[in-house]
């Protein structure tokens, strides 16, 4: 048998570099966040060769004593933390101590600083390890680290980095995930001697949303929401993205948890769940999303790198995120989202006509006038539905009331003038021109009006003639016991009937036909994995959304302008009109301009 024996310390800062030293950009992740915690306002990141040649980072902050330089790169040393307390309420980037000290055993590393109101800077060196006494050198308030030919023995890791071009594109993604952390931080990035990024210092909240805008694109500030909400002690602030906004790929979602950028399956499932009644099947949203709470109810000590946290209380803060994203996406209704019109190309004057409705008044009825839009012979998918929730009848609930606009003010979508192909509605409003769908928008207006009804109402459920006995994990059917009343709400009755075991008895009548098994499966997988579950009420609006689909007047109808008009405002009143329920636009707005420059008018 070999001997135990310690291991070198060189050796054991190389297996620690292997923990959270991936590549380049690790690096610059660890200085940039040390600069962070040492309060730096500005913070200059210079790349060669995509890192593997040098990786500069300098900063503005409060330096390091000249005693304290070898301390700096020594493992497990540190100011962030002193106690198990201390631990417990992390409030820095950083708080391990073994970032340096790792960077330093598989690189030529030299670190210059000079500590706030004191004359001299000094400067230390290791190469591969070995620690050289500091001197004294030229440098003004702030700390600079340099990292040379990194892995340049540790041969096997060096083979592993990718092309310089995709190793800059990493460092370049990570600056700018670090730029919209911290936008009172003036950050720059360049590369082999070139600058490639300056942001500068956000100091209120539109200039935070310029920098978003750096990041994810010019056309994101137009296309967004504001969330600001706080509540149980939790404040969540940010942006995110409309659904029309949304990507083919996940790589435009920044979440951060006290500043710091996270990856975390509470999050992504919360998020998922709140736009999963408007986004496009196969699309991801866009959102910079910022999480405040006490250090106290957050581990970040989960992860070598620090991507991953765990809350305390997982349940409560996945409903607060669900919750609150939810009801700001709810808002989304067709024409609030209209934007200001840009400024025209100069036109002469008299050149644009003077709205319909100005011109031809007695031809738009008033809102309280107009005939609700008829479902002819398609209301028998909503009578089906209201014989399931025990009601005589189903009646669609009145449409929200509009607030006043100002006499001879056009409403968002404005006044309808025609209907092209019996597909689409052409209205005018002050912005321009609007088209909409009008099945896609009525299917958004009835399924909400089903789902409206759903949440007033009893629902019923159905006995199985035998029940199913099924085989479930030890944890899924704890679940089952301890959520047996929240479950039976929905109508769904699941007993627990041994250590791994349940018995289904009773599923909501709206989804008489399911696969009992699977749906029993499905839901006790959410409630075991996350503490709650939205499986039940997904299956009923897919449901409902197919009653609303078939309900809703087709494409080939001809309208009358009443009915438009009636459309149009029904689309103001409802919830996530903007979109249907596939998540497909249901109006889009082209603006004076617009069609100004697809006629080349002014030029």
């Amino acid at each position: 048998m070999t001997v135990i024996r310690l291991l070198p310390p060189e050796l054991i800062n190389q297996i620690a570099a292997g923990e959270v030293i991936e590549r380049p950009s690790s690096v610059v992740k660890e200085l940039v966040e040390n600069s962070l915690d040492a309060g730096a306002t500005r913070i200059e990141v210079d790349i060669e060769a995509g890192g593997a040649r040098l990786i500069r980072v300098r900063d503005d902050g409060g330096g390091i004593h000249v005693d304290e330089l070898p301390l700096a790169v020594a493992s497990h040393a540190t100011s962030k933390i002193g106690s198990f307390d201390d631990l417990e309420h992390v409030a820095s980037m950083g708080f391990r101590g073994e970032a340096l000290a790792s960077v330093s055993s598989v690189s030529r590393f030299a670190l210059t600083s000079r500590v706030r109101d004191q004359d001299a800077a000094f400067r230390i060196e290791v190469d591969g390890g070995k620690l050289q006494a500091a001197r004294p050198a030229q440098h003004p308030s702030g700390t600079s680290v340099e990292v040379r030919d990194l892995f340049y023995n540790v041969p096997a890791r060096r083979k592993f980095m990718r092309a310089e071009r995709t190793e800059f594109a990493h460092v370049d993604d990570l600056l700018k995930s670090l730029a919209l952390a911290r936008g009172s931080v003036e950050f720059r990035l360049s590369h082999n001697g070139k600058p490639v990024r300056i942001w500068k210092a956000a100091r209120d909240q539109q200039a935070q949303l310029q920098r978003v805008a750096e990041v994810l694109g010019d056309e994101f500030p137009a296309q967004s929401l504001r969330i600001d909400h706080a509540a149980a002690g939790l404040h969540l602030s940010g942006w995110v993205g409309l659904p029309t906004a949304s990507r083919a790929q996940a790589d435009s979602q920044y979440f951060y948890v006290n500043g710091r950028l996270v990856r975390d399956r509470i999050v992504a499932h919360a998020v998922r769940q709140a736009y999963a009644d408007v986004l496009f099947h196969g699309r991801h949203a866009v959102f910079v999303l910022y999480l405040e709470l006490d250090p106290a109810g957050v581990d970040v000590n989960v992860h070598p790198a620090k991507h991953e946290v765990r809350f305390r209380e997982q349940r409560l803060v996945h409903d607060f995120l669900f919750r609150t994203l939810h009801e700001a996406l709810a808002q989304t209704r067709a024409g609030l989202g209209t934007l200001p019109v840009t400024e025209a190309v100069p036109m002469p004057a008299q050149a644009h006509p003077a709205p319909v409705a100005a011109a031809y008044p007695s031809a738009w009825p008033s809102a309280s006038s107009q005939s609700r839009l008829g479902l002819g012979t398609r209301e028998e998918p909503l009578a089906d539905y209201a014989a399931l929730l025990g009601q005589p009848s189903f009646v669609p609930a009145a449409a929200a009331p509009l607030p006043e606009s100002a006499e001879g003010e056009a409403p968002p979508l404005g006044f309808a003038i025609a209907q092209l192909k019996s597909i689409f509605v052409l209205a005018e409003n002050a912005h321009g021109l609007v088209l909409v769908d009008m099945h896609a928008a009525h299917e958004r207006i009835t399924y909400e009006k089903l789902k409206s009804g759903r949440v007033g109402s009893n629902l019923r459920s159905q006995m199985l003639l035998v029940p199913l006995s099924l085989a479930v994990s030890a944890r899924e059917a704890a679940a089952a016991e301890e959520h047996a009343e929240a479950l039976a709400d929905w109508g769904l009755e699941l007993s627990r009937s041994g250590p791994a075991t349940i018995v289904v008895r009773r599923i909501p009548a709206l989804l008489e036909g399911a696969d009992v098994a699977q749906l029993s499966r499905d839901v006790l997988s959410e409630l075991a994995q996350h503490g709650c579950s939205r499986r039940l009420q997904e299956l009923e609006n897919e449901l409902l959304s197919t009653m609303a689909c078939h309900g809703s007047v087709r494409a080939g109808r001809r309208l009358t302008l009443p009915e438009m008009n009636a459309l149009l405002r029904e689309m103001e009143a409802t919830e996530r009109s903007g979109q249907c329920n596939h998540g497909r636009p249901t109006w889009v707005q082209l603006s004076l301009p617009e069609l100004d420059r697809l006629f080349m008018r002014g030029r």
